[in-house]
């Protein structure tokens, strides 16, 4: 990870708000025989007698499944927009252009969990992301055979985390001028540099 003192957030509340808020993250493993395998699930971040732990599924007999019953250790991406940022913005243009963005990695260990901790994790995901006690789809409204079907080709884990890194590069090391004028232009541009211009903004409140 890019680790500069002058990317990084000025509190740990700041750094868990961001992963709150971008649960959708990339599970990385490497198998048995040194193989990378990745995958994209939604989590659920839980605190627990002062650890912190990650909830999810994946399906079964995949690359990715077969990977963490081998090699239980895993790194977690938690990422958000990010956009090109051009040297022809700093006051001093003639320097190498580069890349904003924010992310957050969490190293720990997965643990496959049995029937009853998956029914758990399948209903607590469906509730937190469709925040509707009357929504049709919680898992306590759908068909109980559905239910077993579905549960038949997954498997629930959670992550026991061991570590946690961040970078949040939000042009933090420019000059004012320079500084100012990336935001002009951020705002003018697309949906992910618009986000990261108002991360930008947020960072200078802070």
């Amino acid at each position: 990870m890019y680790n500069l003192p002058y990317y990084k957030a000025s509190n740990e509340k700041e750094v868990f708000d961001f992963m709150h808020q971008h649960p959708f993250v990339i599970v990385t493993a490497v198998d048995a025989n040194n193989h990378p395998v990745a995958t994209h699930v939604p989590v659920i971040i839980e605190e627990r007698e002062g650890k912190l732990y990650l909830l999810a599924h994946v399906m079964r007999q995949t690359d990715h499944h077969r990977a963490l019953l081998q090699n239980n250790k895993v790194l977690v991406i938690f990422s958000a927009a990010h956009t090109y940022v051009s040297a022809s913005w700093y006051k001093d243009p003639k320097q190498g252009s580069t890349w904003n963005y924010q992310a957050v990695h969490a190293k720990g260990k997965l643990h496959f969990v049995n029937e009853e901790g998956l029914l758990d994790i399948l209903h607590r995901l469906t509730a937190h992301f469709e925040n509707n006690p009357s929504s049709p789809s919680l898992v306590e409204h759908l068909p109980e055979e559905y239910v077993s079907h579905l549960t038949k080709a997954i498997e629930g884990f959670e992550i026991e985390v061991t570590e946690i890194a961040h970078v949040f590069k939000l042009s933090q090391n420019r000059d004012r001028e320079s500084y100012n004028n990336i935001l002009d232009h951020l705002r003018k541009g697309d949906e992910n540099a618009r986000l990261v211009a108002s991360a930008m903004e947020k960072n200078v409140t802070t």
